[in-house]
Protein backbone atom coordinates (compact mmCIF):
# COMPACT_ATOMS: atom_id res chain seq x y z
CA UNK A 1 0.00 0.00 0.00
CA UNK A 2 2.53 2.59 1.06
CA UNK A 3 5.94 1.30 -0.17
CA UNK A 4 5.17 0.72 -3.75
CA UNK A 5 3.36 2.40 -6.10
CA UNK A 6 -0.70 3.50 -7.44
CA UNK A 7 -4.68 5.31 -7.15
CA UNK A 8 -11.89 6.42 -6.80
CA UNK A 9 -10.00 7.78 -9.62
CA UNK A 10 -10.37 7.56 -12.89
CA UNK A 11 -11.74 7.21 -16.26
CA UNK A 12 -10.78 4.53 -18.73
CA UNK A 13 -7.25 3.24 -18.53
CA UNK A 14 -4.82 4.27 -21.21
CA UNK A 15 -4.10 1.35 -23.49
CA UNK A 16 -0.47 2.28 -23.79
CA UNK A 17 0.16 1.65 -20.13
CA UNK A 18 -1.17 -1.87 -20.30
CA UNK A 19 0.75 -2.66 -23.45
CA UNK A 20 3.92 -1.36 -21.88
CA UNK A 21 3.55 -3.50 -18.80
CA UNK A 22 3.00 -6.55 -20.95
CA UNK A 23 5.78 -5.86 -23.39
CA UNK A 24 8.34 -4.95 -20.79
CA UNK A 25 8.66 -8.35 -19.24
CA UNK A 26 10.86 -9.97 -21.83
CA UNK A 27 11.79 -9.86 -25.45
CA UNK A 28 10.99 -13.55 -25.64
CA UNK A 29 7.69 -15.36 -25.23
CA UNK A 30 5.70 -13.45 -22.63
CA UNK A 31 3.88 -16.52 -21.44
CA UNK A 32 7.17 -17.93 -20.15
CA UNK A 33 7.31 -15.23 -17.51
CA UNK A 34 4.11 -16.23 -15.70
CA UNK A 35 2.56 -19.62 -15.17
CA UNK A 36 -0.16 -20.48 -17.63
CA UNK A 37 -3.75 -20.44 -16.49
CA UNK A 38 -4.04 -23.03 -13.76
CA UNK A 39 -6.85 -25.40 -12.96
CA UNK A 40 -9.69 -23.95 -10.93
CA UNK A 41 -11.06 -27.03 -9.24
CA UNK A 42 -12.38 -26.67 -5.68
CA UNK A 43 -10.44 -28.61 -3.08
CA UNK A 44 -11.93 -31.65 -1.45
CA UNK A 45 -12.16 -30.81 2.22
CA UNK A 46 -10.87 -27.93 4.27
CA UNK A 47 -8.14 -25.63 2.96
CA UNK A 48 -5.62 -23.31 4.61
CA UNK A 49 -4.23 -20.41 2.56
CA UNK A 50 -1.16 -18.27 3.23
CA UNK A 51 -1.52 -14.52 2.68
CA UNK A 52 1.47 -12.19 3.17
CA UNK A 53 1.01 -8.43 3.46
CA UNK A 54 2.18 -5.22 5.13
CA UNK A 55 -1.19 -3.75 6.16
CA UNK A 56 -1.80 -2.87 9.83
CA UNK A 57 -4.87 -4.62 11.19
CA UNK A 58 -5.10 -7.12 8.33
CA UNK A 59 -5.16 -9.95 10.87
CA UNK A 60 -8.55 -8.66 12.04
CA UNK A 61 -9.88 -8.58 8.49
CA UNK A 62 -8.69 -12.14 7.96
CA UNK A 63 -10.27 -13.18 11.27
CA UNK A 64 -13.61 -11.94 9.96
CA UNK A 65 -13.23 -14.12 6.85
CA UNK A 66 -12.17 -17.15 8.89
CA UNK A 67 -15.22 -16.81 11.11
CA UNK A 68 -17.51 -16.77 8.09
CA UNK A 69 -15.67 -19.46 6.06
CA UNK A 70 -14.73 -22.44 8.22
CA UNK A 71 -13.70 -24.54 5.21
CA UNK A 72 -11.31 -21.96 3.75
CA UNK A 73 -9.05 -20.69 6.50
CA UNK A 74 -6.43 -18.01 5.89
CA UNK A 75 -3.20 -17.47 7.77
CA UNK A 76 -1.77 -13.98 7.45
CA UNK A 77 1.86 -12.93 7.83
CA UNK A 78 3.00 -9.33 8.10
CA UNK A 79 6.18 -8.80 6.07
CA UNK A 80 6.57 -5.04 6.56
CA UNK A 81 10.20 -5.29 7.59
CA UNK A 82 11.38 -6.62 4.22
CA UNK A 83 8.43 -7.05 1.89
CA UNK A 84 10.10 -7.84 -1.42
CA UNK A 85 13.16 -9.50 0.06
CA UNK A 86 10.87 -11.94 1.86
CA UNK A 87 8.81 -12.60 -1.25
CA UNK A 88 11.87 -13.00 -3.48
CA UNK A 89 13.56 -15.42 -1.07
CA UNK A 90 10.38 -17.47 -0.79
CA UNK A 91 10.12 -17.70 -4.58
CA UNK A 92 13.71 -18.90 -4.86
CA UNK A 93 13.10 -21.51 -2.18
CA UNK A 94 9.84 -22.66 -3.78
CA UNK A 95 7.94 -21.63 -0.67
CA UNK A 96 5.90 -18.66 -1.84
CA UNK A 97 2.49 -18.11 -0.23
CA UNK A 98 -0.79 -18.52 -2.06
CA UNK A 99 -1.30 -14.75 -2.04
CA UNK A 100 0.96 -11.76 -1.46
CA UNK A 101 0.65 -7.99 -1.44
CA UNK A 102 2.55 -6.55 -4.42
CA UNK A 103 2.76 -2.90 -5.48
CA UNK A 104 1.73 -1.94 -8.99
CA UNK A 105 5.26 -0.84 -9.77
CA UNK A 106 6.65 -4.19 -8.61
CA UNK A 107 4.39 -6.38 -10.76
CA UNK A 108 6.61 -6.19 -13.89
CA UNK A 109 9.74 -6.93 -11.84
CA UNK A 110 8.27 -10.00 -10.22
CA UNK A 111 6.83 -11.21 -13.48
CA UNK A 112 10.38 -11.52 -14.82
CA UNK A 113 10.97 -13.90 -11.89
CA UNK A 114 8.05 -16.09 -12.98
CA UNK A 115 6.34 -15.18 -9.71
CA UNK A 116 2.66 -15.39 -10.61
CA UNK A 117 0.04 -17.87 -11.66
CA UNK A 118 -2.74 -16.93 -14.07
CA UNK A 119 -6.11 -17.24 -12.34
CA UNK A 120 -8.18 -16.65 -15.46
CA UNK A 121 -9.41 -20.25 -15.41
CA UNK A 122 -11.57 -19.16 -12.48
CA UNK A 123 -14.73 -17.45 -13.69
CA UNK A 124 -14.95 -15.43 -10.47
CA UNK A 125 -11.50 -13.99 -11.16
CA UNK A 126 -12.30 -12.82 -14.69
CA UNK A 127 -15.71 -11.52 -13.56
CA UNK A 128 -13.98 -9.32 -10.96
CA UNK A 129 -12.80 -6.95 -13.70
CA UNK A 130 -15.96 -4.84 -13.44
CA UNK A 131 -15.43 -4.36 -9.71
CA UNK A 132 -12.25 -2.26 -9.96
CA UNK A 133 -11.08 1.03 -11.39
CA UNK A 134 -10.16 0.15 -15.01
CA UNK A 135 -6.54 1.31 -14.98
CA UNK A 136 -5.72 -0.83 -11.94
CA UNK A 137 -7.19 -3.92 -13.59
CA UNK A 138 -5.11 -3.38 -16.71
CA UNK A 139 -1.92 -3.44 -14.64
CA UNK A 140 -2.83 -6.59 -12.72
CA UNK A 141 -3.91 -8.43 -15.88
CA UNK A 142 -0.87 -7.34 -17.95
CA UNK A 143 -3.03 -5.75 -20.61
CA UNK A 144 -5.60 -8.52 -20.61
CA UNK A 145 -3.26 -11.50 -20.96
CA UNK A 146 -4.54 -13.12 -17.78
CA UNK A 147 -5.49 -12.45 -14.16
CA UNK A 148 -2.33 -12.40 -12.07
CA UNK A 149 -3.51 -10.24 -9.18
CA UNK A 150 -6.51 -8.27 -7.98
CA UNK A 151 -6.16 -4.55 -7.26
CA UNK A 152 -6.30 -3.59 -3.60
CA UNK A 153 -5.67 0.10 -2.96
CA UNK A 154 -4.41 3.33 -4.50
CA UNK A 155 -2.48 6.34 -3.19
CA UNK A 156 -3.79 9.74 -4.38
CA UNK A 157 -1.64 12.47 -2.85
CA UNK A 158 -2.46 15.59 -0.85
CA UNK A 159 -0.86 18.01 1.61
CA UNK A 160 -1.20 17.38 5.35
CA UNK A 161 -1.04 20.69 7.23
CA UNK A 162 -0.47 21.46 10.92
CA UNK A 163 -3.15 24.11 11.12
CA UNK A 164 -2.00 25.45 14.48
CA UNK A 165 1.58 26.05 13.29
CA UNK A 166 0.34 27.70 10.09
CA UNK A 167 -1.96 29.96 12.12
CA UNK A 168 0.72 30.80 14.66
CA UNK A 169 3.11 32.01 11.95
CA UNK A 170 0.55 33.55 9.62
CA UNK A 171 1.14 31.07 6.81
CA UNK A 172 -1.27 30.75 3.91
CA UNK A 173 -2.38 27.39 2.55
CA UNK A 174 -0.26 27.06 -0.63
CA UNK A 175 -2.03 26.34 -3.87
CA UNK A 176 1.13 26.03 -5.98
CA UNK A 177 4.63 24.71 -5.37
CA UNK A 178 6.00 28.23 -5.72
CA UNK A 179 3.69 29.35 -2.93
CA UNK A 180 4.74 26.35 -0.87
CA UNK A 181 8.40 27.34 -1.17
CA UNK A 182 7.59 30.95 -0.28
CA UNK A 183 5.69 29.90 2.85
CA UNK A 184 8.52 27.51 3.75
CA UNK A 185 10.99 30.38 3.61
CA UNK A 186 8.71 32.60 5.67
CA UNK A 187 8.42 29.87 8.31
CA UNK A 188 12.15 29.26 8.47
CA UNK A 189 12.89 32.97 8.88
CA UNK A 190 10.34 33.20 11.69
CA UNK A 191 11.80 30.17 13.48
CA UNK A 192 14.98 28.48 12.17
CA UNK A 193 14.13 25.41 14.25
CA UNK A 194 11.00 24.86 12.17
CA UNK A 195 10.90 23.40 8.66
CA UNK A 196 7.99 23.09 6.29
CA UNK A 197 8.49 19.39 5.59
CA UNK A 198 11.18 16.78 5.00
CA UNK A 199 12.66 15.23 1.88
CA UNK A 200 13.32 11.50 2.27
CA UNK A 201 16.19 10.69 -0.13
CA UNK A 202 15.69 6.98 0.42
CA UNK A 203 12.12 6.92 -0.83
CA UNK A 204 12.03 6.70 -4.61
CA UNK A 205 8.36 5.75 -4.59
CA UNK A 206 7.44 9.07 -2.97
CA UNK A 207 9.66 10.96 -5.40
CA UNK A 208 8.08 9.09 -8.31
CA UNK A 209 4.70 10.37 -7.10
CA UNK A 210 6.03 13.92 -7.35
CA UNK A 211 7.28 13.25 -10.88
CA UNK A 212 3.94 11.68 -11.78
CA UNK A 213 2.11 14.86 -10.79
CA UNK A 214 4.23 16.95 -13.17
CA UNK A 215 3.48 14.70 -16.18
CA UNK A 216 7.06 13.47 -16.05
CA UNK A 217 6.55 10.38 -18.16
CA UNK A 218 9.42 8.09 -17.21
CA UNK A 219 8.70 5.31 -19.72
CA UNK A 220 6.68 4.69 -22.84
CA UNK A 221 6.47 1.77 -25.25
CA UNK A 222 6.22 1.92 -29.03
CA UNK A 223 7.90 0.40 -32.04
CA UNK A 224 8.59 -2.84 -30.15
CA UNK A 225 10.84 -1.15 -27.62
CA UNK A 226 10.85 0.85 -24.43
CA UNK A 227 11.60 4.56 -24.52
CA UNK A 228 13.23 5.76 -21.33
CA UNK A 229 12.78 9.41 -20.30
CA UNK A 230 13.52 9.31 -16.58
CA UNK A 231 15.49 12.56 -16.88
CA UNK A 232 12.87 14.46 -18.86
CA UNK A 233 12.51 18.27 -18.54
CA UNK A 234 9.47 17.71 -16.33
CA UNK A 235 11.49 15.42 -14.04
CA UNK A 236 14.31 17.93 -13.89
CA UNK A 237 11.87 20.68 -12.92
CA UNK A 238 10.78 18.64 -9.90
CA UNK A 239 14.37 17.71 -9.01
CA UNK A 240 15.59 21.31 -9.27
CA UNK A 241 12.72 22.53 -7.10
CA UNK A 242 13.50 20.15 -4.25
CA UNK A 243 17.24 20.67 -4.67
CA UNK A 244 16.74 24.39 -4.01
CA UNK A 245 14.55 23.59 -0.99
CA UNK A 246 17.40 21.42 0.33
CA UNK A 247 20.10 23.97 -0.47
CA UNK A 248 18.13 26.73 1.26
CA UNK A 249 17.63 24.45 4.29
CA UNK A 250 13.87 24.76 4.03
CA UNK A 251 13.40 20.98 4.33
CA UNK A 252 15.08 18.30 6.39
CA UNK A 253 16.81 15.34 4.76
CA UNK A 254 17.59 13.28 7.88
CA UNK A 255 14.21 11.59 8.29
CA UNK A 256 12.79 8.43 6.77
CA UNK A 257 9.08 8.21 6.08
CA UNK A 258 7.27 6.30 8.83
CA UNK A 259 10.34 6.12 11.07
CA UNK A 260 10.41 6.72 14.81
CA UNK A 261 12.55 9.78 14.14
CA UNK A 262 9.95 11.18 11.75
CA UNK A 263 7.16 10.85 14.27
CA UNK A 264 9.38 12.37 16.96
CA UNK A 265 10.02 15.43 14.78
CA UNK A 266 6.30 15.93 14.26
CA UNK A 267 5.57 15.25 17.92
CA UNK A 268 8.06 17.94 18.91
CA UNK A 269 6.40 20.43 16.55
CA UNK A 270 9.48 20.75 14.36
CA UNK A 271 7.74 20.22 11.00
CA UNK A 272 4.66 22.02 9.70
CA UNK A 273 3.38 19.82 6.85
CA UNK A 274 3.59 16.45 5.16
CA UNK A 275 3.33 15.60 1.46
CA UNK A 276 1.61 12.23 1.51
CA UNK A 277 -0.96 9.81 0.17
CA UNK A 278 -4.46 8.80 1.23
CA UNK A 279 -3.23 5.83 3.24
CA UNK A 280 -1.13 8.17 5.38
CA UNK A 281 -4.18 9.46 7.24
CA UNK A 282 -4.03 6.55 9.66
CA UNK A 283 -0.28 6.98 10.27
CA UNK A 284 -0.72 10.30 12.04
CA UNK A 285 -3.92 9.23 13.76
CA UNK A 286 -2.31 6.10 15.22
CA UNK A 287 1.17 7.45 15.99
CA UNK A 288 0.47 11.04 17.06
CA UNK A 289 -2.79 10.80 19.02
CA UNK A 290 -2.08 13.97 21.05
CA UNK A 291 -2.17 16.04 17.84
CA UNK A 292 -5.82 15.23 17.16
CA UNK A 293 -7.61 18.29 15.84
CA UNK A 294 -4.39 20.00 14.77
CA UNK A 295 -4.17 18.53 11.26
CA UNK A 296 -5.95 19.55 8.07
CA UNK A 297 -5.67 17.89 4.66
CA UNK A 298 -5.71 20.10 1.56
CA UNK A 299 -5.07 19.53 -2.15
CA UNK A 300 -1.49 18.93 -3.19
CA UNK A 301 0.25 22.12 -4.40
CA UNK A 302 0.24 22.27 -8.18
CA UNK A 303 2.65 23.30 -10.89
CA UNK A 304 1.13 26.60 -11.94
CA UNK A 305 -2.49 26.32 -13.06
CA UNK A 306 -2.25 22.62 -13.91
CA UNK A 307 -4.62 20.82 -11.52
CA UNK A 308 -2.82 17.48 -11.87
CA UNK A 309 -2.14 15.48 -8.73
CA UNK A 310 0.21 12.59 -8.02
CA UNK A 311 -0.06 9.04 -6.76
CA UNK A 312 2.19 7.40 -4.20
CA UNK A 313 1.77 3.73 -3.50
CA UNK A 314 -1.09 1.37 -3.95
CA UNK A 315 -0.96 -2.40 -4.06
CA UNK A 316 -2.45 -5.57 -5.44
CA UNK A 317 -2.99 -9.02 -3.98
CA UNK A 318 -1.19 -11.38 -6.35
CA UNK A 319 -1.74 -15.05 -7.07
CA UNK A 320 1.70 -16.46 -6.38
CA UNK A 321 3.34 -19.32 -8.23
CA UNK A 322 3.25 -22.47 -6.17
CA UNK A 323 -0.13 -21.85 -4.58
CA UNK A 324 -2.02 -25.11 -4.36
CA UNK A 325 -5.56 -23.83 -3.99
CA UNK A 326 -6.37 -21.40 -6.77
CA UNK A 327 -10.16 -21.70 -6.53
CA UNK A 328 -10.12 -20.87 -2.83
CA UNK A 329 -7.50 -18.13 -3.31
CA UNK A 330 -9.75 -16.41 -5.84
CA UNK A 331 -12.73 -16.55 -3.49
CA UNK A 332 -10.78 -15.01 -0.61
CA UNK A 333 -8.98 -12.45 -2.79
CA UNK A 334 -12.25 -11.27 -4.33
CA UNK A 335 -13.91 -10.98 -0.93
CA UNK A 336 -10.90 -9.17 0.53
CA UNK A 337 -10.93 -6.46 -2.11
CA UNK A 338 -14.64 -6.02 -2.93
CA UNK A 339 -16.64 -6.91 0.18
CA UNK A 340 -17.97 -3.75 1.89
CA UNK A 341 -17.41 -5.10 5.40
CA UNK A 342 -13.84 -6.11 4.63
CA UNK A 343 -13.09 -2.82 2.87
CA UNK A 344 -14.49 -0.79 5.76
CA UNK A 345 -12.18 -2.59 8.18
CA UNK A 346 -9.19 -2.19 5.87
CA UNK A 347 -9.74 1.55 5.67
CA UNK A 348 -10.36 1.94 9.40
CA UNK A 349 -7.46 -0.21 10.60
CA UNK A 350 -4.92 -0.01 7.81
CA UNK A 351 -5.77 3.24 6.05
CA UNK A 352 -6.32 1.58 2.67
CA UNK A 353 -7.96 3.69 -0.02
CA UNK A 354 -9.67 1.00 -2.05
CA UNK A 355 -9.15 0.37 -5.76
CA UNK A 356 -12.81 -0.68 -5.91
CA UNK A 357 -15.63 1.86 -6.23
CA UNK A 358 -17.37 -0.19 -3.55
CA UNK A 359 -14.61 0.79 -1.13
CA UNK A 360 -14.33 4.43 -2.08
CA UNK A 361 -18.12 4.74 -1.89
CA UNK A 362 -18.36 3.47 1.67
CA UNK A 363 -20.53 5.68 3.92
CA UNK A 364 -17.66 6.14 6.37
CA UNK A 365 -15.57 7.85 3.68
CA UNK A 366 -18.17 10.59 3.29
CA UNK A 367 -18.11 11.39 6.99
CA UNK A 368 -15.90 13.72 8.98
CA UNK A 369 -12.84 12.10 10.59
CA UNK A 370 -12.55 12.99 14.30
CA UNK A 371 -8.74 13.12 14.34
CA UNK A 372 -8.79 15.70 11.54
CA UNK A 373 -11.22 17.97 13.38
CA UNK A 374 -14.14 16.19 11.69
CA UNK A 375 -12.96 17.27 8.24
CA UNK A 376 -14.28 15.16 5.36
CA UNK A 377 -10.74 14.31 4.31
CA UNK A 378 -11.68 11.66 1.76
CA UNK A 379 -13.39 14.30 -0.34
CA UNK A 380 -9.89 15.75 -0.83
CA UNK A 381 -8.47 12.39 -1.85
CA UNK A 382 -11.38 11.69 -4.17
CA UNK A 383 -10.70 14.98 -5.97
CA UNK A 384 -7.00 14.16 -6.09
CA UNK A 385 -7.84 10.84 -7.69
CA UNK A 386 -9.73 12.56 -10.49
CA UNK A 387 -6.67 14.65 -11.31
CA UNK A 388 -4.12 11.85 -11.68
CA UNK A 389 -2.73 10.98 -15.10
CA UNK A 390 -3.91 7.41 -15.74
CA UNK A 391 -1.42 6.82 -18.55
CA UNK A 392 1.63 6.89 -16.27
CA UNK A 393 3.69 3.75 -16.87
CA UNK A 394 6.12 1.76 -14.76
CA UNK A 395 9.24 0.31 -16.32
CA UNK A 396 9.99 -3.42 -16.36
CA UNK A 397 13.00 -2.98 -14.05
CA UNK A 398 11.45 -0.39 -11.76
CA UNK A 399 12.82 -1.81 -8.52
CA UNK A 400 16.39 -1.70 -9.81
CA UNK A 401 15.88 1.85 -11.03
CA UNK A 402 14.34 2.92 -7.72
CA UNK A 403 17.30 1.57 -5.76
CA UNK A 404 19.69 3.41 -8.03
CA UNK A 405 17.68 6.61 -7.72
CA UNK A 406 17.62 6.36 -3.95
CA UNK A 407 21.35 5.83 -3.71
CA UNK A 408 22.01 8.86 -5.90
CA UNK A 409 19.44 11.01 -4.06
CA UNK A 410 21.06 10.12 -0.72
CA UNK A 411 24.40 11.30 -2.10
CA UNK A 412 22.80 14.51 -3.34
CA UNK A 413 21.25 15.13 0.07
CA UNK A 414 24.74 14.72 1.56
CA UNK A 415 26.15 17.31 -0.84
CA UNK A 416 27.61 14.89 -3.37
CA UNK A 417 25.95 15.91 -6.61
CA UNK A 418 22.37 17.06 -7.16
CA UNK A 419 18.93 15.54 -7.55
CA UNK A 420 19.22 16.26 -11.28
CA UNK A 421 22.36 14.10 -11.27
CA UNK A 422 20.33 11.40 -9.53
CA UNK A 423 17.87 11.41 -12.42
CA UNK A 424 20.72 10.98 -14.86
CA UNK A 425 22.01 8.01 -12.85
CA UNK A 426 18.53 6.46 -12.76
CA UNK A 427 18.18 6.92 -16.51
CA UNK A 428 21.44 5.08 -17.13
CA UNK A 429 20.43 2.33 -14.73
CA UNK A 430 17.09 1.86 -16.49
CA UNK A 431 18.74 1.42 -19.87
CA UNK A 432 21.46 -0.91 -18.57
CA UNK A 433 19.08 -3.08 -16.52
CA UNK A 434 16.83 -3.58 -19.56
CA UNK A 435 19.80 -4.38 -21.74
CA UNK A 436 20.96 -6.97 -19.21
CA UNK A 437 17.55 -8.67 -19.52
CA UNK A 438 17.54 -8.42 -23.32
CA UNK A 439 14.62 -5.97 -23.23
CA UNK A 440 14.78 -3.59 -26.22
CA UNK A 441 15.10 0.00 -25.00
CA UNK A 442 16.46 3.37 -25.96
CA UNK A 443 16.79 6.81 -24.43
CA UNK A 444 14.15 9.38 -25.36
CA UNK A 445 10.82 8.98 -27.12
Amino acid sequence: MRNTASRVRLAAVAAAAGIAVLAGCSSSDQQDNSSAAASCEPAKGKVTLQYWNTVPGMDQVVALWNKQNPDIQVQTKNISNDQYGTISNALKAGKAPDLAQVGYDELPNLRTQNAFVDASACSEATAAKSKFVPWTWSQTSFAGTGVFALPQDTGPMALYVRSDIFKQHGLAIPKTWDEYAAEAKKLHVADPKLTMTFFDPNNAEWFNGLLWQNSAEMYSYSGDKWHVTVESPQSKQVADYWQKMIDDKLVRTDLANGSTQMYAAYQQNQIASYVGAAWGYSMFRDNLPKQAGKWTIVPMPTWGTNAASGDWGGSTVAFMKGGKHLYESVKFNTWLNTNPEALALENKLGGLYSASPVGTGLPQLSEGVPYYNNQKIFDVFAESSKNIDTSFTWGPTQKTVNLSLQDAMAKAAAGQGTLADALKTAQATALKSMKDLAIPAQAGK
